[in-house]
């Protein structure tokens, strides 16, 4: 079993992201989507082995990949901003992606939005923004993966 931290959008508040250093410390992954990807230095910098990101559409001047694909306990996991993909206006588009790549999962983010879709066998999760604190909106998904079963949850104020 896996367990991962999921972030997005960040957008300056490396406070937010520091505050979850407890889990991060004590779970397997940590990903964040971008839009903030330089609020995790320090995290990168004492977990390098378990730390996946990607850069936004707000990640100006930097060589941050675009999005990447991991394998965990066998479960395919596609990762991206989603700004690139259209998401703001439809997911078909993300979903498709991430099931060409034979992914059964598809991170993204840019909506500031928290929600979990599936669409076409794919399991789409926006873990929202961590742009506040989470007591002020923020949120995260909790993601675990337990050979091919995963379960995502978000956490925080969901505000819909």
């Amino acid at each position: 079993m896996k367990k991962i931290i999921v972030v997005s959008d960040s957008h300056g508040n490396a406070n937010a992201v520091e505050g979850l250093r407890p889990l991060i410390a004590e779970n397997d992954i940590f990903v964040h989507l971008g839009d903030g990807a330089q609020d995790i230095r320090a995290i990168t910098a004492e977990f390098p082995e378990k730390v996946y990101f990607c850069g936004g559409n707000c990640d100006f001047f930097t060589a941050y990949p675009a999005e990447g694909v991991m394998e965990v306990e066998g479960v395919r996991i596609f990762y991206c901003h989603g700004h690139r993909y259209g998401v703001k206006n439809s997911l078909d588009t993300l979903a498709q992606v991430a099931k060409s790549r034979d992914c059964d999962i598809a991170l993204y983010g840019h909506t500031h939005e928290a929600k979990i879709t599936q669409i076409d066998g794919v399991t789409l999760v926006n873990p929202g923004t961590l742009r506040y604190a989470l007591d002020r909106g923020g949120s995260y998904c909790y993601l675990v993966v337990n050979g091919s079963k995963f379960t995502p949850v978000l956490v925080g104020e969901i505000f819909r």
